[in-house]
């Protein structure tokens, strides 16, 4: 059973207490010689024991680069730690300078008295270990321990994160799960020996807000039974009002101002900070968008009817189908010129299959029309001409992007594939979507790997842009992007959209951004639309229980409604897998009001 260490017992003042870290004078530096630059620049603070203290600012503030310090994780070659002290304390043990340890007595203190969560789950856990194993490793690396006895010890952190059906998934690999399911992991794995302190780096970042908000619960409610001090690295200030009790705010690698929650979000004293607050996007801030010129007179950009994606299950000596997984089942939209939809749902409900059918990228049933063109069983130089009107901004900029071309190459290569423009004519036109998305022109011959995520994401934006498409497709296209790069974008986007009637499907977890830049909103869940209307529609008068439980899981930047608890699942969404020859049944629809439409109870069909 994992118990709480009594050095970190909330119930403890924390005025009475000494900092359980204490980081001073903290410098981490990249390059050398006259190419040295300062990544992060004498930065101090401490974290009391229980404690939440959140790192706020963009990308390249340096709040990550602090973090991977304190682990000491700095990447090397080329960047590393110079002057400063990091200091930890708490327990029976020693206080104990970090920066001045060897890396043999750092992995003695890594997991046993200070633990990571990373950004990103899935490509911090081991693709080709079972999860069990994985935990497992953790207790024999710091104890001797029986693998019986590590076995049980992995289940019991994984009952402790609310991991159902905890006894199975040991047994289960990464993949296998979904991406809360593994950030539960990952916080199981980082709690197993009940470290002093936790770091968690955006740790809910890439989460649905239902799920987001099982974890923020999920994390404050460990904090109050094991007492562990939690290092909060994000951008999202929604977060930091739910779960902060003090933010440092960082630029440029320094801190800009540091203060209580409640002080920070009141009366920042820093014009940055205020800034950072001025530009996070908040439920029922959006503009009135109803009325966009030419959507209801124009015919539409995409016309969906009936889009059907199934991916087969082999199983079997002979690899036959023996199932089939109901990806998108039966769904149906328009979005004229001009206009923004979006699609809003968690993960696995099929929002971005439906995006990939519409950019020709899977294998579908059902008729998709852009332009009133129907896009299926064109020849091949027919679809790549209609891939012009339709580009995608995928989930995963770096996998999109070409490791081995520099950014200025990326943006390009559409302009270059369908020869528009003279050579000259095509570096301006990148220099210039380069500039409207906030990337400076010297960033044109830099490589994928050297910009944060939020840049690539940027750059992926303005390759989307460069061929002016009919419809672009937003497949999470803000999210990893910093809440002031997340407002320009959004900006930019909706000025190309009222100079051109570009035509959006915008799908993102992020409700509160959804909010500010739809004109329709259409909920999805289990692989088919449960609920679509205006925006003003579904935000405000939300008819179908899910759409409700949407918005209600939203974090708002505002201490002062901070919740108390956090909404719970009734359980797992329902699995899409199918037998062969499964009918789904038809969906009967209920008109709320004018364009306002809710599904009530399936029926079934002939």
């Amino acid at each position: 059973m994992i118990v709480a260490r009594e050095a970190g017992s909330p119930n403890m003042s924390k005025e009475l207490q000494a900092p359980i870290l204490s980081v001073s004078g903290l410098t981490v530096t990249a390059g050398s010689g006259a190419a040295t630059r300062e990544l992060v620049s004498d930065l101090s603070f401490d974290l009391m024991p229980g404690e939440t203290l959140a790192i706020a600012g963009e990308s390249g503030s340096g709040k990550s680069m602090t973090s991977l310090a304190i682990m000491g994780l700095l990447p090397k070659p080329g960047v590393r730690r110079g002057a400063g002290s990091i200091r930890l304390a708490g327990g029976s043990a020693q206080p104990v300078d970090i920066a001045a340890l060897p890396e043999a007595d750092l992995r003695r203190i890594r997991g046993d008295r200070i633990a990571m969560i990373f950004q990103e789950p899935m490509t911090s856990l081991n693709p080709v270990l079972s999860i069990g194993r994985q935990l497992m490793e953790v207790s024999q690396a710091h104890a001797r321990v029986s693998s019986r006895e590590a076995r049980r010890l992995a289940l019991d952190a994984l009952d402790l994160v609310r991991i159902p059906d905890a006894r199975r998934r040991l047994d289960q690999h990464p993949h296998e799960l979904s991406g809360g399911q593994r950030q539960r992991v990952m916080i199981a794995m980082a709690l197993l020996l009940r470290p002093d302190v936790l770091i968690a780096d955006e740790p809910t970042t890439a989460l649905d807000v239902t799920v987001q908000a099982q974890v923020l619960g999920l994390l404050r409610d460990l904090q109050t039974e094991l007492g562990t001090a939690i290092l909060l690295i994000t951008h999202d200030m929604g977060v930091v009002a739910e779960m902060a009790e003090r933010v440092l705010v960082m630029r440029d690698g320094r801190k800009v101002e540091a203060a209580a929650t409640a002080e920070l979000f009141t009366a920042a004293t820093s014009d940055y900070a205020r800034a950072l607050l001025a530009a996070v996007p908040r439920i029922g801030s959006g503009a009135n968008r109803i009325g966009t010129r030419g959507i209801e007179a124009a015919t539409p950009a995409v016309e969906v009817k009936n889009l059907v994606v199934r991916f087969p299950l082999t199983g079997g000596l002979l690899g036959r189908p023996v199932a089939n997984v109901h990806a998108v089942d039966g769904v149906s939209f328009t979005i004229a010129p001009g206009e923004t939809l979006s699609l809003v749902g968690e993960s696995g409900c099929g929002k971005s299959t439906t995006a990939k059918a519409l950019a020709g990228l899977t294998p579908y049933m059902g008729d998709i029309l852009v332009g009133g063109r129907d896009i299926g069983g064109l020849a091949r130089a027919q679809a790549q001409a209609m891939r012009r009107e339709v580009q995608m901004v995928f989930q995963d900029p770096y996998a999109s992007l070409d490791p081995r071309m520099t950014i200025g190459e990326a943006i390009r290569e559409p302009l270059d594939i369908h020869r528009i423009g003279s050579r000259s004519e095509r570096s301006d036109r990148v220099e210039d979507l380069a500039k409207r998305v906030g990337l400076p022109p010297d960033s044109l011959k830099r490589y994928p790997h050297q910009f944060s995520g939020g840049q690539r994401q940027r750059i992926s934006i303005a390759r989307a842009l460069a061929l002016k498409p009919r419809v672009i497709l937003c497949d999470e296209s803000v999210s990893a992007l910093d809440v002031s790069i997340q407002a320009r974008v959004l900006d930019l986007l909706k000025e190309l959209q009222a100079e051109s009637g570009v035509a959006y499907l915008f799908i993102s977890h992020d409700m509160a951004v959804v909010e500010n830049i739809s004109n329709r909103v259409a909920v999805m869940y289990a692989g088919r639309i449960v609920e679509t209307g205006s925006r003003d529609q579904v935000f405000s008068a939300p008819a179908h229980p899910y759409t409700r439980r949407l918005i209600d899981a939203v974090p708002v930047p505002d201490p002062a409604r901070r919740r108390a608890s956090f909404p719970r699942l009734d359980g797992d969404v329902p699995s899409a897998t199918r037998p062969i020859g499964y009918k789904a049944p038809a969906v009967r629809w209920r008109q709320v009001a004018d364009g306002h439409w809710v599904a009530g109870p399936a029926s079934p069909t002939g």
